[in-house]
């Protein structure tokens, strides 16, 4: 939407949307989440289905309010901050969670956490110098961390080949894992890309 001559810039979006609101919510069923999986150690069958309910219905927001939000015009700089950290709390909460239980390799945790946490700071880093979107990589990365999570913290116990089921969640993870790093790899040298070739770089080098 362009304004007319006489008339001032389109007012900003309020931060009192439906996009922040389903952030907010995403936010808030994290503890919800990690009480459902980790209560009595997880050996509930009804609690883990809880817990699976819980988290994939935080993770379809994460696509919601991003649709919403792009087509409604209601990007705000809350959302910008708040929406990754929703994303980061929920998968987190989840690594650690499951990790917690025997159920992921802690190894697994934690350089998967390292990866998310480095591209985050890269990130805030990299932002004097331009934005760096994100790319097939990170999208296909967040897709596989987000299934086999959800796989993962499903009673697979009480399913028909439930060793089938399971290592074809640990298969997923694997994949994640895989692309996690990968992915992290290329946001490094896009980062490195972006620094070198911005306005503010080219600015200070003609200055010297």
């Amino acid at each position: 939407m362009t304004s007319h001559p006489g008339q001032g810039p389109p007012p900003k979006p309020t931060d009192w949307n439906i996009p922040n609101a389903l952030t907010v919510l995403r936010i808030l069923l994290v503890p919800v989440y990690g009480w459902l999986l980790l209560y009595d150690d997880g050996v509930h069958p009804w609690l883990r289905f809880w817990a699976w309910a819980v988290f994939v219905t935080a993770a379809v927001t994460d696509g919601v309010d991003g649709k919403i939000a792009r087509s409604r015009g209601q990007i705000t700089n809350f959302g910008k901050i708040a929406d990754p950290i929703a994303d980061k709390a929920l998968t987190g909460m989840a690594f650690i969670g499951l990790s917690l239980l025997g159920v992921i390799w802690w190894w697994v945790t934690i350089v998967i956490l390292v990866r998310e946490l480095g591209i985050t700071v890269l990130r805030f880093v990299v932002i004097r110098h331009g934005v760096m979107p994100a790319g097939r990589g990170g999208k296909l990365k967040t897709m596989l961390q987000t299934v086999s999570l959800a796989a993962l913290t499903f009673p697979l116990w009480v399913l028909p080949l439930h060793e089938v089921w399971r290592w074809v969640a640990y298969g997923i993870l694997g994949a994640a894992l895989i692309i996690t790093v990968v992915s992290g790899i290329d946001y490094v040298f896009k980062a490195l890309h972006v620094r070198r070739s911005s306005e503010r770089t080219a600015r200070r080098s003609a200055r010297g």
